[in-house]
């Protein structure tokens, strides 16, 4: 429905949520309900009480507007959250680009594994630095800097939008004091030692690329999908690469596909790392490996 087909009755606040999640509903979309909410909070600048408290609250043309248009675009596929322009991950509200994956909830497993391991860090030496490899929004790094007001980071993307993305959400998080970013293809022109050295890679092999839905595949960088024939190559890179940028004692921890661990593990183990610890997402899953020398 248009807004300009809209009876001026639709025009309130909890019609539209209404009408909203009606259409994404019909479309047979897993998560209509809360897709709707997002959508309607985010351009009509509400809150979810607003909607409870006064769903009586007109809209004006151009807010319907813009609703409908974004409803238009979910129901051709785009995620939710590239309508909206930003994605929250642990509890940090992160500006997307086009050459940023979508940081995903899973991902966070990873990062409370390398917390769990740099506490002792930041204890012994007041101080801890943290490279991310294929930074895309900062999701990871800027995680570990939000638990760790001592660290430091540097994240590295081979697309320099990333890193553009991954410098402006630092500086929204007030954070830019703490990280830099730049362009490198893996540790090419990284210098200096890190106390962990952190990256959820491509991982997905070039078979599982041509399943996935439109929605990941049409959205997400495939630079960031992409982990070539047996999706283990990016792990081949870091494993190579990570012994002469860690400190003593330092780890290296990584995100992994549901059914990687023992693969990943020997990628490491045939370049003198240990695992150190494993962890599953809430689903269940092995989601996140973490290595030492």
């Amino acid at each position: 429905m248009a807004e300009d087909a809209l009876p001026a009755s639709a025009r309130d606040l909890g019609t539209v949520l209404a009408e909203t999640r009606r259409r994404l509903n019909a479309a047979g979309l897993g998560e209509a309900a809360l897709d709707a909410r997002l959508i309607v909070e985010h351009f009509s600048m509400t809150q979810r009480i607003d909607a409870l408290r006064d769903p009586a609250l007109l809209l004006d043309a151009r807010t319907v507007a813009a609703i409908m248009a974004a409803v238009e675009r979910r129901l051709a596929g785009t995620p939710v959250h590239r309508i909206l322009g930003y994605r929250d991950f642990y509890g940090l509200r992160l500006a997307l680009s086009p050459e940023t994956l979508e940081p995903r909830p899973d991902t966070e497993t990873l990062v409370e594994a390398v917390l769990a391991e740099l506490a002792g860090v930041v204890a012994r030496k007041r101080d801890c630095a943290i490279l991310d490899l294929g930074t895309g929004t900062g999701a990871i790094a800027l995680a570990l800097l939000a638990a760790l007001p001592q660290a430091r980071a540097c994240g590295v993307d081979l697309s320099a939008e990333a890193a553009r993305t991954a410098i402006g959400n630092a500086t929204r998080l007030g954070m830019d004091g703490r990280f830099t970013a730049h362009v490198s293809n893996w540790f090419r022109d990284v210098t200096g030692v890190f106390d962990a050295i952190v990256s959820n890679p491509p991982y997905i092999t070039s078979r599982e690329m041509r399943e996935l839905p439109v929605e990941v595949a049409g959205h997400d960088p495939h630079l960031a999908l992409d982990g070539g024939a047996d999706g283990l190559d990016a792990y081949r890179v870091i494993a190579a690469g990570a012994g002469a940028h860690l400190d003593r004692d330092g780890v290296v921890g990584v995100e992994i596909g549901s059914r990687q661990k023992t693969d990943v593990v020997a990628v490491f183990a045939a370049h003198g790392f240990s695992l150190r610890s494993a962890a599953r997402d809430l689903a269940g899953h092995d989601r996140a490996l973490v290595f030492g020398l």
